[in-house]
């Protein structure tokens, strides 16, 4: 399971049995989020996050989605 970054205590990782579309997983505590990143930001699940813990995540998502994809592929490839 890669961790493609830390912030803020979120981890934001790859699992690594996933499959396209290129999303991430994001966790803290016993909380997780599932967004697809590409063509948009897209939110597929959330289990336990709050409204502004859902803003924070969404933000870094926008500002780091080429970091995302680009860990996306190496990983993958």
């Amino acid at each position: 399971m890669p961790n493609v970054f830390i912030v803020f205590g979120f981890i934001f990782k790859f699992y690594s049995d996933d499959h396209e579309p290129i999303h991430v997983h994001i966790v803290k505590d016993s909380h997780e989020a599932k967004y697809n990143v590409v063509p948009t930001v897209l939110q597929v699940y959330n289990h336990g996050f709050k409204k502004h813990e859902i803003s924070i995540i969404e933000g870094l998502l926008e500002e780091n989605k080429q970091i995302i994809v680009n860990h996306w592929k190496e990983f993958f490839k």
